[in-house]
């Protein structure tokens, strides 16, 4: 028997509700300074079509296009997040009886979503894409794991819960690489998932059903697309993952490794090898993948990684939250390896202080300043041109940035807030970064449709109050 249905994603009601009210794209945007493909350029025009960058002028007039005197550059990816996780924000700050750890947030994240409905995953869905572009975030990557009705039954859409997440990515305006999660067990030792883990436990040829129906739903979506997330080395058994990874031979890779010391300690009982290194000597790990956290690696497993080709998945507001550790940045930068940044438990969303965090964690480790940066190179163009380029890639986003053929995302920042004053070119992004706050952000463009002005989304109010109420909702009974 399965659950019942608690509204659908293709009843018409439903579709209706959750159309988005944006503004119609635009044609042509002109800015007084932009950082394009090849640098800083002044008095830039875009022409847009479809979504897409179609041509770029630079020390051209605005001609008909509309004009912005503000600092246009690419938006970022955010390459890994829980969304529904938004509405736990500030619910886990209290000292437990014992040493408090990722495991004892984990359980009370397991007690929260066992009150979600879709219609709450939905309403938390989309504030928090609205936060993230209003953050200077225009695509996210959806980590998205709870699948099943509160007893654990599927819905009668198996991917009823996916499809909430595409109709909450299209009431915000933001791109969306939708990641359903594998989820198959409850440790390395192959136990079965216990009672709070059922609403993500599923079956591989179960998992195929709903990977298929969630493709269906995102389809209708602009600038989409579906990858898959096996969700962990001790989630999912060695036959299944190789299994999972032979039935989706392209597209995107997600998974959680390395997090906490505890997860590396029991896969070297498990396996004998530490979890990263089981991985790349198991599994053909190369660009499509992007390993989630990997902060206890080894020198020879950070190396091994950075040579893969594939993207480390770096989410330093979460891991800090949760005592997670301290990735090797500069080990794995000298090593060629490519990295990206995602709100994962979204306790902040906030694009700016997601690369300061990255920074200043490297700092207080290494008792240095600039840590990432080469001799005479600012460190904030350094952050945000690895994390645009890591992030693309971990989201399969072929091309972007500022140039002909990339999706028109854009963020436009105010070069009058107090932290871009008397500032030039690279001068802006480190104001932006280790001096601003969310007021440098005034205006944001995703698939060339204006989804932020003034620095407030343009559904601001009616999805707050949708979130809010669906909020006070779970809060009284959780």
């Amino acid at each position: 028997m399965r659950a019942g249905r608690v509204g659908t994603t293709n009843t018409k009601d439903h579709a209706d509700a959750g159309k988005p009210r944006l503004a119609r794209p635009v044609t042509a945007l002109h800015f007084a300074h932009a950082l394009l493909a090849d640098g800083w350029a002044r008095e830039v025009r875009l022409v847009i079509d479809g979504g897409r960058i179609t041509a770029i002028e630079s020390a051209k007039p605005a001609r008909e296009a509309e004009r912005h005197a503000t600092i246009a550059v690419p938006g970022l990816a955010n390459l890994h997040s829980h969304a529904f996780q938004r509405a736990m924000a500030g619910l886990t700050e209290v000292g437990g009886e014992a040493a408090d750890s990722f495991w004892a947030w984990r359980a009370v994240m397991y007690r929260f979503l066992a009150h979600l409905s879709p219609d709450h995953v939905e309403a938390f869905a989309a504030q928090c894409y609205a936060e993230m572009l209003e953050a200077g975030f225009t695509a996210v990557g959806e980590f998205h794991y709870l699948h099943h009705a509160p007893d654990g039954r599927p819905y009668d859409d198996p991917a009823e819960m996916a499809g909430r997440i595409v109709v909450a990515a299209a009431s915000a305006g933001i791109g969306l690489t939708l990641l359903p999660v594998l989820y198959r067990q409850g440790g390395f030792d192959g136990r079965p998932p216990d009672a709070a883990q059922r609403r993500f436990a599923t079956g591989l040829d179960d998992f195929a059903v709903l990977l298929a129906r969630a493709r269906n739903h995102a389809a209708g979506l602009p600038d989409s697309q579906v990858g898959v997330a096996p969700h962990s080395l001790r989630a999912i058994a060695p036959d299944d993952l190789a299994a999972l990874i032979d039935a989706v031979p392209s597209g995107p890779v997600h998974i959680h490794v390395a997090e906490q010391r505890r997860e590396v300690e029991e896969c070297l009982a498990w396996s004998g090898q530490r979890p990263v290194q089981w991985l790349l000597d198991h599994h053909d790990v190369g660009p499509r993948w992007c390993l989630v956290h990997a902060t206890h690696m080894d020198a020879a497993e950070t190396t091994a990684l950075a040579r893969a080709g594939a993207v480390a998945g770096l989410c330093p507001i979460t891991e800090a939250n949760l005592g997670d550790g301290l990735f090797d940045l500069p080990g794995f930068a000298a090593a060629g390896g490519r990295f990206g940044v995602g709100s994962d438990s979204n306790v902040r969303i906030d694009a700016a202080e997601e690369l300061r965090l990255l920074e200043y964690g490297q700092r207080l480790a290494r008792r240095a300043r600039n840590v990432i940066a080469p001799p005479r190179v600012s460190s904030g163009r350094t952050l945000f041109d690895a994390a645009r380029a890591g992030g693309a890639q971990a989201l399969g986003r072929a091309a972007s940035g500022l140039a002909v053929g990339a999706p028109a995302d854009i963020v436009a920042l105010d070069p009058e807030h107090p932290a871009l004053l008397a500032q030039d070119g690279d001068g802006w992004l480190d104001g932006w970064l280790f001096a601003g706050d969310r007021g440098v952000v005034r205006d944001v463009w995703a698939g060339g449709r204006r989804v932020v002005a003034a620095g407030r989304h343009i559904r601001r109010e009616a999805l707050k109050r949708r979130y809010a109420a669906a909020r006070r909702a779970v809060l009284s009974e959780a």
